[in-house]
């Protein structure tokens, strides 16, 4: 309150104030500036016309255009206008001196220019000491180490320190010649007591010289790493110009830096990126010539060739994929309702994993096929690994790059074909692979076909993890049971079964002449083929589940119509049955004779391969002799056993059948099972076996449009069987009328295609009692029990009779 009243006894002056934008003036002070606002050159132009002194004050916001009286700080210097010289158009240049402290007291006006009344500061006295003295030097001394980290101090102002002793003077001086925040500077300004305004620069010196500090040791490590830089730019550039001098056109400092310029353009994820350029800085270092640098740049360039980033945009759209497949496919109506499920759940979670498919079928089916269908349905790349022969777990990982002629693996060469990280690749034969000293292929798929874990695949080659998750595999087999377990159980088995005749009929019809006769050069005006000519075509010159061989034959007829075309003997060719053999010779396949007759000891089994069903006729001859079994047609182990199973089933139910029962000592039984040089296996054949040991014991015929399949035991039960869609398949495809079925077998019925329920009945048993009631022409009078064997054969009949009651609960 006092200081108020003293100010206000003192005499105060109207004076024009000048705004500073971030500066701010010391009492003795020169300073040079431009003017460019127009309220400051209409104040300067006052104290021009006045006596030539005007307040300089700091304005508080630096972005203020125009500032009124809050808006500046109140406390100035009023300056001595030395010079002001018109700079440009619209600004003047003022040279000016500070001379003293003032306060403003009172805004006078702010238009057309700030006016103010002001009163003069004087400093306030204070006495020399010991003190004051010390804090001079200190301030000096704080000024040299400031001038050490800012070296932009001219020398003058170096002497003009060292030349002040008054407290006042010297904060003035130093904190007018240094760089500092013009608030920091207004805060000095302010201060009236010579030493408190030391002793505030001080504080202020201090922070600043931390601070300088700081930034010259962040200076310096830049300007080392830049010397670092430039000392290997130099040195590369020295070694190009010996290259150049040499005649060595393509340095291997040359493509390391092209190389490193790709890899930093793909922005591969960090570890892979550090990686490919520690290999570039090796290949830099490497002389001319070195069969090392070869093979650094080949691994580098595979690597950059790989699709790291790359992604196809995938389109699931279910209406166009049923059409896509529809049109590429006929049938597989179960096949093609799976597979859309697999795109329907795909389409409503997008990042599921998991999606490996396996699709089991005979060759010839379209499993490949689909596969592509699937792919074009997506919008997927679409590529094709076969795994035929593969014996070397290398082909799968990759070579190491230690070995001479090393590379990829062939999962990372397919996603290099592609182009792109989520193609649809397909794993061919996949129940082909076998294993040797070599190591096994099929553990080494184990970690591609794992969701879980082929995100982070690792081939051996690359050597660094590349992501296969995004990658949808699918494998083909023509035998699930050869794929390895743990293999297996990673895959979503999809099966395709055999083509029925009419399915073939239209796959010929739609896709397989067309695309032949488009191959062979034929225009519908120069061939056509009869449906009929189609109908015997399957039946007589092809037997298989695919349609391979039917497309054989029919390039076969182009063959032959496209030479006599050329060869003009005609210009239109009908293919009618009648001139079929004319094209391609005697039929192949024609119905036996001996089965359209009932016969003793013929009887039509079914077989399962891994290339569809097959009708497997057995014969059982019975001869004189001695009571041996002789087994042959290259039958395995188990079909031995079930032989003798069934010999030893007859044996028990001798008597009903009207069989002496001392058969097996007075007579030689022999079963046959053609074609002899076809291996044969498993128990599926027992109860063909027992009907035809009847049979030909009894000579009684048996049927020859029936089939069978079903295990046998001694006591005569009929057992479940695998394979039976296949089976009633080739059942269908060989005329049979009748079909014996085990009876556990009823529900696999609901697998087995329409066209073949149409054609074929089934007849479901339980015991080989049914079977032979069913498949001989008559049942066999039953022969009166001998008295030595009466008693034993009771003993039998209880338990018999028992189980009967059993199976019937």
């Amino acid at each position: 309150m006092s200081t108020n009243l003293e100010l206000q006894k003192k005499e105060t002056t109207q004076i024009p104030v000048l705004a500073l934008r971030g500066l701010v003036i010391f009492p003795g002070m020169l300073l040079q500036f431009d003017v460019g606002r127009k309220k400051s050159i209409l104040a300067l132009s006052k104290a021009m016309d006045a006596d030539q002194k005007i307040l300089l004050v700091a304005q508080k916001d630096l972005g203020e255009n125009e500032p009124n009286g809050n808006q500046i700080y109140h406390t100035g210097v009023v300056a001595s206008i030395k010079q002001v010289i018109r700079h440009t158009e619209d600004g003047v240049r003022l040279f000016a001196e500070g001379l003293y402290r003032a306060k403003i007291q009172s805004i006078v006006s702010e238009s057309p220019f700030l006016l103010a009344e002001t009163v003069k500061l004087e400093s306030k006295p204070y006495r020399s000491s010991h003190k004051t003295e010390a804090l001079v030097r200190y301030t000096q001394e704080l000024f040299e180490e400031y001038i050490q980290n800012y070296s932009r101090i001219p020398p003058d102002i170096v002497l003009g320190v060292v030349q002040k002793k008054d407290c006042g003077e010297l904060a003035d001086f130093i904190t007018a010649n240094v760089m500092l925040d013009f608030e920091k500077k207004q805060l000095i300004l302010e201060e009236l007591h010579p030493v408190k305004r030391l002793e505030k620069l001080v504080d202020i010196l201090k922070e600043e010289i931390e601070v300088l500090s700081i930034e010259s040791q962040i200076s310096e490590k830049a300007k080392q790493q830049i010397s670092e830089n430039q000392r290997e730019y130099y040195l590369r550039e020295q070694m190009k110009a010996i290259s150049d001098e040499l005649g060595d056109d393509d340095s291997p400092q040359d493509e390391a830096d092209e190389l490193r310029e790709r890899v930093l353009k793909m922005k591969l994820p960090e570890l892979q990126q550090e990686k490919l350029l520690k290999e570039c800085d090796r290949l830099a270092k490497m002389p001319y010539g070195s069969h090392e640098a070869s093979v650094v740049v080949s691994y580098i360039e595979s690597c950059l060739e790989l699709p790291w980033n790359t992604s196809s945009k995938e389109h699931i759209d279910l209406e166009k994929a049923q059409k896509v497949l529809d049109h590429d496919h006929y049938g597989l109506k179960k096949v093609k309702e799976r597979i859309i499920e697999v795109l329907a759940v795909k389409k409503l979670a997008p990042d599921i994993k998991g999606q490996i498919i396996c699709l089991v079928g005979p060759p010839g089916v379209g499993k490949t096929s689909i596969a592509q269908s699937i792919a074009k349905a997506i919008g997927r790349k679409y590529v094709r690994v076969s795994l035929g022969g593969v014996r070397d777990e290398s082909d799968i990982m990759g070579h190491r790059r230690t070995y001479i002629g090393s590379m990829p693996g062939r999962i990372i060469s397919a996603l290099k074909q592609a182009g792109t990280n989520n193609p649809l690749i397909l794993l061919d034969e996949i129940d082909k692979l076998g294993n040797d000293f070599r190591g096994d292929p099929a553990s080494a798929l184990l970690e591609v076909l794992d969701p879980e874990q082929n995100s982070g695949f690792y081939d051996h080659y690359i050597d660094m993890p590349f992501d296969l998750s995004k990658v949808m595999f699918i494998t083909t087999a023509n035998d699930a049971s050869a794929i390895p377990e743990p293999l297996y159980d990673r895959m979503d088995v999809i099966t395709l079964g055999s083509y029925t005749h009419e399915e073939k009929y239209q796959i010929a019809h739609r896709h397989l002449v067309p695309k032949q006769m488009k191959k062979h050069g034929i225009n519908s005006r120069m061939m056509r083929i009869t449906p009929e000519a189609l109908h015997e075509l399957i039946d007589g010159y092809t037997r298989e589940a695919g349609v391979r061989n039917l497309e054989r034959q029919i390039a076969t007829i182009c063959r032959k119509v496209a030479k006599k075309i050329v060869e003009q003997s005609e210009k239109r060719v009908t293919v009618t049955p009648d001139n079929l053999e004319e094209l391609l010779g005697p039929k192949r396949f024609k119905k036996d004779e001996l089965q359209k007759k009932d016969m003793v000891g013929l009887v039509n089994g079914l077989a399962w391969t891994s290339v569809g069903g097959e009708l497997l006729p057995i014969e059982v001859a019975v001869m004189d002799g001695s009571g041996k079994i002789e087994l042959t047609g290259s039958l395995g182990d188990v079909m031995k056993e079930s032989a003798r199973t069934a010999i030893s089933c007859i044996r028990t139910r001798a008597s009903e059948l009207g069989i002496n029962h001392d058969f097996y000592t007075k007579f030689d039984i022999h079963i046959h099972a053609p074609e002899g040089a076809v291996p044969k296996d498993g128990p599926s054949a027992g109860t063909a076996m027992a009907t035809a040991i009847t049979s030909a014991l009894t000579n009684i015929p048996i049927k020859h449009d029936i089939a069978m399949t079903g295990e046998i035991t001694l006591l005569g039960r009929v057992l479940p069987i695998g394979g039976l869609k296949e089976k009633t398949m080739a059942a269908y495809r060989s005329g049979i009328k009748k079909v014996i079925i085990p009876a556990d077998n009823v529900s696999d019925l609901a697998e087995i295609d329409t066209v073949v329920k149409d054609a074929v009945e089934f007849l479901p048993v339980e015991k080989i009692d049914q079977v032979l009631e069913a498949a001989l022409v008559k049942m066999p009078e039953k022969k009166p029990l001998e008295p030595s064997s009466q008693e034993f054969q009771t003993a039998q009949t209880v338990p018999q009779q028992t189980q009967n009651h059993e199976l019937t609960h």
